[in-house]
């Protein structure tokens, strides 16, 4: 965003712009053959997605590769399905209900159907079918068969609902179509009001719509490769879309600020791809940095995740630094043509809003700063309380088939329901060197199951047909999303199971889906640290290279902080206290996803520094040229103002469409960072960070001249 400094900067973005912007129909050209090979090549590799988890070393994999290897029937895939009448029982509909049973069995891949258990009521019946195939690879297609052999029933006027593993076919493939619809027509009205020319509202959209689409296309193509989570593509999206816009609108708004100072359009496409072109390079880079860190944590589906996000930004930035000075030099000064009043583009006049307002802090920068942290730090407050764990389908749509399979099992009494049945735990004893009679530490372990606190129920230890274990099913007293659940697997693993078998040489391991989200969850717990830790550092480091300062990175790496804890407080209040119950749709006290709070970290951080970096890079250029701290913060504020103001307010629109989507993480990882996107943009650029830059005057700039002399040359 800065003007090119003689001998500091090198000219390869700017010849690079200049030449975009002189062979349009080339670049063009090139984009749209990268177009069609990237959505050719997603629909020729048809990737799939899976949430499936591995956490090799934890108890509850070790009890399943026990498990599997003992009895591999036991660790088979498998589905639950569930019938269920308002009045009566369903005794009353059984030869419906028994030609279902029999159509289920007879499915493809089905190896088998377990004697269906009844309620205490009768009102609800459930009956297992187990598979030879992973049911993610089945594909959303055959929850037609399903339907088809579950007709019987409910032209009886039985209800039929779908839990276990049919979660993963039977809901609804990820359709964000019209969030996508309703964040671009949005961003194309806050453009017209902002900056009055069609044509300057429109070049951003295109672009950015053809980097998105790029962008998952080929996340889509790696996805052939590595097994991405089902929210990547969403999440690709929603990024994408956002940056794209964002960085479009930057390059879009400096070009127009030089054809209205008299420059040629190829001249004035190469300057805005030299300054503006720069700081989109290291905002990009940035944002890269703080999303790869995410393999840090040793997990390879939230560094996935990260992965996949990655590739759209920087698409987004290779079609900022080409396309976009493309199609502006295509347009040229055409590109005011359509206005619906006098186009605008930067503030340069020194006696504007945005100056006043700098002058303003200027003179009372202590009070701006204590009332500035007032807001983020009460929006912080709620991260003491928040709750990680697992959102299962108890948060899915109402009416939903999955939903009144986890509601109706969770409602009725007896053995094999109660809130606990939709997420029991499976004891895996592994008893090859005990020295004590297995007889023994059955009964041992049957006893202390059935004395814990929290426990419903638990079946009679059963020896594998190896005679290697003893496998035995606890059912919770409440739901697998409740605290109170998570406390009993603490105490089971903690206490119950290792005092039981204490002395006797066997082990035993918590296993089963609930065990193994909960072992993910505590995972990731002690992970988010470490990947804080790098990402703070690696900001720094390349802040301090970009603006050859030691406070201005230490500054923005500690407002970013403050952005991130304020946004996951948010989050909690939100979803965990109940307070969008009425807006989102979702059951109050839902936890937050386990691996939301270290992808928001990442994307938050990395997304607030884009503002930061585009602000501080036009500051940098005002302390260069006159070596006054007042004139650079007040000039730098006032000229992006308005640019900076319209782009976080689409990227807000664009992650609050998002929130419309069926998928809960969605939900939470699209309002947790619209909510940091306004943040950042108000409170933190235009009150902390020019208050805290006139309090520490010349000193912003401070560097030791040895530390410069090593630094490589990065100016935004």
């Amino acid at each position: 965003m800065s003007s090119i400094a003689p001998g500091r900067r090198p000219a390869g973005l700017g010849r690079l712009g200049s030449f975009c912007a002189r062979h349009p129909g080339w670049v063009l050209a090139a984009w749209l053959v990268l177009l069609v090979a990237a959505l050719g090549g997603r629909k020729a590799v048809a990737p799939v997605f899976s949430d499936q988890v591995s956490l090799p070393g934890t108890q509850s994999d070790t009890g399943a590769g026990l498990l599997a290897a003992s009895d591999p029937a036991a660790g088979r895939p498998s589905g639950v399905v569930v019938f269920h009448v308002g009045a009566g029982t369903v005794a009353a509909h059984r030869q419906a209900v028994d030609q279902s049973l029999d159509d289920l069995r007879a499915l493809p891949h089905v190896t088998g159907l377990s004697t269906p258990l009844t309620s205490t009521d009768g009102r609800t019946v459930s009956a297992t079918a187990t598979f030879d195939e992973q049911l993610r690879k089945l594909g959303h297609g055959y929850t037609r068969h399903l339907d088809d052999a579950t007709a019987p029933a409910r032209d009886a006027g039985v209800g039929v609902g779908y839990g276990g593993d049919f979660t993963q076919i039977v809901r609804p493939p990820a359709n964000d179509l019209a969030s996508e619809l309703v964040g671009i027509g949005a961003a194309l009205v806050i453009l017209l009001l902002a900056f009055a020319s069609v044509g300057a509202a429109v070049t951003p959209l295109v672009t950015a719509l053809i980097a998105v689409a790029v962008g998952t296309g080929v996340v889509g193509i790696v996805a052939g490769v590595i097994t991405f989570a089902t929210a990547a593509p969403t999440l690709a999206t929603m990024l994408g879309l956002g940056v794209g816009i964002d960085y479009a609108l930057f390059l879009t708004t400096r070009f127009r600020q030089d054809l209205i100072d008299g420059r040629p359009p190829v001249e004035a496409a190469g300057r805005t791809a030299g300054s503006s072109g720069h700081a989109v390079a290291v905002a990009a880079l940035t944002v890269a940095v703080a999303l790869l860190s995410l393999y840090a944590s040793g997990l390879s589906f939230i560094g996935k995740l990260g992965l996949a996000a990655t590739i759209a930004v920087l698409v987004s930035a290779a079609a900022a630094m080409t396309l976009v000075p493309a199609a502006l030099g295509l347009a040229g000064r055409h590109i005011d043509r359509l206005s619906v009043r006098a186009p605008v583009a930067e503030s340069s006049s020194g006696h504007d809003a945005w100056r006043r307002y700098a002058a303003m802090i200027e003179h009372r920068p202590w009070t701006f700063l204590v009332a500035g942290l007032v807001l983020p730090v009460v929006c912080a407050v709620p991260v003491f309380s928040m709750r990680l764990g697992h959102v299962d389908a108890g948060a899915d749509p109402s009416g939903s088939a999955t939903r009144h399979a986890y509601d109706w099992i969770a409602g009725a009494g007896g053995p094999g329901f109660g809130p606990g049945a939709n997420g029991p735990f499976t004891v895996v004893a592994d008893v090859r060197h005990a020295t004590v009679p297995a007889s023994q530490i059955s009964a041992d372990l049957s006893r202390a199951l059935q004395g814990t606190h929290g426990v419903a129920g638990a079946t009679q230890p059963q020896p594998s047909p190896d005679g290697a274990l003893f496998v035995s099913t606890v059912t919770p007293a409440t739901g697998p999303q409740t605290s109170a659940t998570s406390d009993l697997f603490r105490t089971l693993t903690d206490r119950t199971l290792p005092g039981a078998l204490r002395g006797t040489g066997a082990r035993a391991y918590l296993t089963g889906s609930t065990a193994a989200q909960l072992d993910f969850r505590d995972t990731v717990a002690r992970r988010l640290p470490i990947i804080i830790g790098i990402v703070l550092v690696l900001a720094y480091l390349l802040l301090m290279a970009v603006f050859r300062s030691l406070m201005i990175p230490l500054k923005a790496v500690a407002l970013n902080l403050l952005t991130t804890a304020a946004s996951w407080g948010a989050l909690v209040a939100v979803f965990q206290w109940g307070w969008g119950d009425a807006v989102l749709g979702l059951p109050k006290g839902v936890p937050i996803e386990s691996y939301v709070p270290m992808m928001m970290f990442a994307i938050v951080f990395g997304l607030s520094m884009d503002y930061e970096i585009f602000l501080l890079s036009r500051m940098a250029a005002g302390w260069r040229e006159t070596r006054d701290n007042t004139r650079a913060v007040a000039g730098g504020l006032a000229v992006t103002g308005r640019v900076i103001s319209s782009a976080a307010l689409i990227m807000t629109v664009v992650f609050l469409s998002f929130t419309a989507s069926p998928t809960v993480v969605v939900k939470m990882l699209a309002l947790g960072l619209a909510f940091s996107v306004v943040l950042d943009a108000t409170v933190i650029r235009l009150v902390l960070v020019p208050s805290l830059m006139f309090l520490m005057g010349g000193s912003n700039w401070w560097i030791p001249r040895r530390l410069d002399r090593l630094l490589p040359r990065l100016h935004a």
